[in-house]
């Protein structure tokens, strides 16, 4: 299945599109909010991770309605080494199925990870993330999905 596209500011007022990472592996994950404490543990998951993850070919974005300082202050509080893209009006986090039902009967931003290959296909899709470990599950999927790719004489 194709990704998405989108076309999101970053934390820095760069606009993002898919075709940004055409040819590189993308972790695309979705988060309900920055600085709360199930989604620093992933996002600390991911950093802690990030460095064998750029050595596959793969760069990590991660993706809520926050808005660009609220994605500054978290990236420096837990110094975070990769991409956070702010989706004000949900129209990403909804393309891509990450916005339902909540706990209480609330609908929000459900934790979702997409990893992405090189030609923009989604070849994993991770529901209901558990935020704890997220990176190394990651990373054990990515090599998995990349073994299985054949290569091109």
């Amino acid at each position: 299945m194709k990704a998405k596209n989108f076309s999101l500011k970053d934390q820095d007022d760069n606009i993002k599109t898919l075709a940004d990472f055409k040819g590189s592996w993308l972790v695309l994950y979705f988060y309900p909010k920055d600085d709360t404490p199930s989604c620093t543990v992933e996002a600390c998951s991911l950093r802690d991770t990030n460095d064998e993850l750029i050595a596959l070919g793969a760069q990590v974005v991660g993706i809520s309605k926050d808005d660009q300082d609220s994605h500054r202050k978290f990236k420096a509080k837990h110094k975070l080494n990769f991409t956070l893209l702010s989706d004000p009006s949900g129209e990403t986090i909804e393309n891509y199925g990450a916005w339902g039902p909540k706990m209480f009967g609330r609908e929000g931003i459900l934790r979702k990870t997409f990893i992405i290959n090189p030609e923009g296909e989604i070849g994993k899709t991770y529901g209901r993330v558990k935020s704890a470990g997220h990176g190394e599950q990651i990373l054990r999927d990515l090599e998995q999905l990349q073994s299985s790719v054949p290569n091109e004489a």
